[in-house]
């Protein structure tokens, strides 16, 4: 899989410290790092050479505990933050749950950026925000200006509103403390993670998953939500890391900064794709009875690219490497014993 090159180090800041890319053993608290998105972060850091990044599983630090979060900073001292930890899921899993989705990921949110803030000790924090955030009705492609236009699609307000709340969280501790917080709006992100995400999760996981069970089970047809006309833009996790490094070295601005691909497919020319990779020879039958969401959402990453940043992963590539590592997971050698 191509691999993003390097953004160029700036030797050091305005203020004299050394730039991100020149800092490499500084120590770097990665909030989510067993996550899609913060296990590729903590490949591209390890691989630029970073020495001191700090990962805490959720049993070793819950960071919904606001003082177990003041006592984890308070001695670990981390010079940089980024937060990719919160509890995720797709449409269905967020409506699901409504609750978890809001008080949990408010938690997080808070905890983590007051806590950096009374230490003392950060620099720059990056928050990852996501473009569901945007109203249903925004212009297409998305820009960031659109935030706050109006209200999240219906069932996505349970994730959005805190990811919203983390933006603006940033924005008031930039204008009022000076504190050099960022935040990157992923849209629709895929990639590799362990364990294999459940059926309630994202759209590509959840197709693996099925199209898998129905050619291992013999199954003459694969049932899928929508009519398949939305259209969808995906960007793979490896690609995002690469974003957040590139803002972490180069971006100190109030406003949120969007990272997708700009590629759009429409669910069903995806659901064909993953046919394909997975070798699932039967129908594939559209309920459409079942939501579609948001017909189509595909941000404006103008400003991403503008500082040097290119998705390099096909979708199709990162599919059948997310199959593949399908095919290795505990849960298909579960189900391969069982049968």
């Amino acid at each position: 899989m191509p691999s993003q090159g390097a953004p160029h180090a700036t030797a050091n800041n305005d203020d004299g410290t050394p730039s991100f890319l020149a800092d490499k053993s500084a120590k770097i608290f990665l909030a989510g790092h067993k996550g899609m998105l913060g296990s590729a972060v903590h490949r591209r850091l390890t691989a630029l050479g970073f020495t001191n990044v700090v990962g805490r599983t959720r049993a070793e630090l819950d960071l919904t505990c606001e003082p177990a979060v003041l006592k984890f900073f308070d001695a670990e001292r981390p010079r940089y933050v980024i937060l990719a930890a919160g509890k995720v899921g797709g449409l269905h899993a967020s409506a699901a749950a409504p609750v978890d989705f809001m008080t949990e990921n408010l938690r997080i949110t808070t905890n983590v950026l007051t806590a950096a803030r009374l230490s003392g000790s950060v620099r720059k924090l990056l928050f990852l925000a996501s473009s569901a955030v945007y109203p249903m009705d925004a212009p297409q492609p998305i820009p960031e200006s659109a935030l706050l236009s109006g209200p999240p699609a219906p069932g996505n307000e349970w994730y959005a509103i805190p990811k919203i709340v983390g933006i603006k969280m940033c924005q008031a501790y930039r204008a009022e403390l000076g504190m050099d917080a960022i935040v990157a709006a992923p849209n629709n992100l895929y990639g590799p993670r362990e364990p294999f995400p459940p059926e309630s999760a994202h759209v590509i996981p959840a197709l693996i998953r099925r199209f898998h069970h129905a050619k291992a089970s013999g199954a003459a047809e694969v049932a899928v939500w929508g009519s398949g006309h939305q259209l969808r833009e995906f960007t793979h996790a490896d690609d995002a890391a690469d974003a957040v490094v590139l803002l972490m070295e180069r971006y100190s601005g109030a406003e949120h900064v969007n990272v997708g691909s700009g590629r759009e497919v429409t669910v069903r020319e995806l659901a064909e794709m993953v046919r394909e990779v997975v070798g699932y020879e039967g129908r594939v039958v559209w309920d459409t009875s079942r939501p579609d969401g948001v017909m189509r959402r595909l941000v404006d990453s103008s400003k991403m690219r503008a500082m040097g940043w290119e998705p390099k992963v096909e979708l199709r590539d990162g599919i059948k490497k997310l199959y593949d590592g399908y095919l290795t997971s505990d849960e298909w050698l579960r189900h391969r014993l069982k049968a």
